[in-house]
């Protein structure tokens, strides 16, 4: 019985009971699916956000589900302002042991084209949130991480780190140099026990994307998808809370895309692949009337 007992208690206890964890971009979308899932596994999360009301919201919701959170509207791109949250989430919470840096700055995406079209304010403005930032909490976090004997992070970056396109030069470029932000940081502190890893969503239809994207849009990037849907949020959250985790514990300087399956296939999939019997019967003929957007 004492066995049985335990071992019930183990089930319903959260990865992350007695850690605490910082993640950016907290307001909503991914960022906010992963609170989530931190929270409900156990764990104190500071939701730091550049949307201090989107930031209050999402810590309400934390509340009502009995778990602990902190909001905090923040820009990452400002070296001061990061320093003083990971100031409040030591003073608040203890410390630091989790880290999820997902805010990027995707309000410039509409303005992010093609090379010699692009605004090099938009580049330096990219840079600034989506790699300085990250840089700058990874900063913050290292040190606090070592005091407590090691900790995770996860950097957000996307598919779009991984190949090229049409435009979107500037997001791309930050979001590759990302990935390489993260095998530097597991190489060089994986020592102390801290580990750092990438994931590098595919289309996840956030509310933000859902707004942004029409029906032709989305039906012609679903065409590049092996899965028969789109992303969810909770998707990708799911993948962070494991990297987090102990679970993961002998997993570090990896990119791991989720991404559908969308960068696995051949470029000629969404047109039947390289044999007509790639793809089930009918697909072929839909694919090839579909409107192109």
């Amino acid at each position: 019985m004492p066995r049985e007992t335990n071992a019930i208690q183990e089930d319903t206890m959260g990865r992350f009971e007695g850690k605490v964890a910082v993640v950016t971009g907290a307001g909503a979308g991914i960022g906010k699916a992963c609170a989530l899932a931190i929270a409900r596994e156990g764990g104190r999360v500071v939701v730091a956000d550049i949307d201090g009301t989107a930031a209050i919201a999402c810590t309400a919701q934390i509340a009502a589900e009995a778990a602990h959170a902190l909001a905090l509207a923040i820009d990452i791109a400002d070296a001061q302002a990061v320093a003083a949250l990971f100031e409040t989430a030591e003073r608040h919470f203890g410390g630091v042991d989790l880290l999820v840096n997902n805010a990027s700055a995707m309000h410039l995406t509409p303005r992010d084209r093609a090379i010699l079209d692009l605004d090099l304010a938009v580049w330096d403005q990219t840079m600034a949130t989506n790699l300085r930032g990250t840089l700058l909490c990874c900063r913050q976090a290292i040190s606090r991480m070592i005091a407590r004997g090691g900790g995770a992070i996860v950097n957000m970056s996307s598919c779009q780190g991984l190949t090229g396109d049409t435009a979107q030069t500037s997001y791309a470029a930050s979001k590759a140099a990302m990935n390489m932000l993260s095998a530097s940081l597991a190489t060089q502190y994986g020592h102390a026990q801290i580990r750092c890893n990438a994931v590098a969503p595919g289309l996840i239809m956030t509310e933000r994307l859902l707004a942004k994207l029409d029906e032709c849009m989305q039906r012609h990037l679903r065409r590049h998808q092996l899965l028969p849907r789109v992303g969810r949020p909770e998707d990708v959250a799911a993948l962070v809370a494991f990297l987090l985790s102990d679970d993961a514990a002998f997993i570090t300087g990896q990119v791991v895309c989720i991404d559908g399956g969308m960068l696995a296939h051949v470029p000629t999939y969404a047109d039947g692949g390289n044999s007509r019997a790639a793809r089930p019967s009918g697909e072929t003929a839909e694919a090839a009337t579909s409107p192109r957007c």
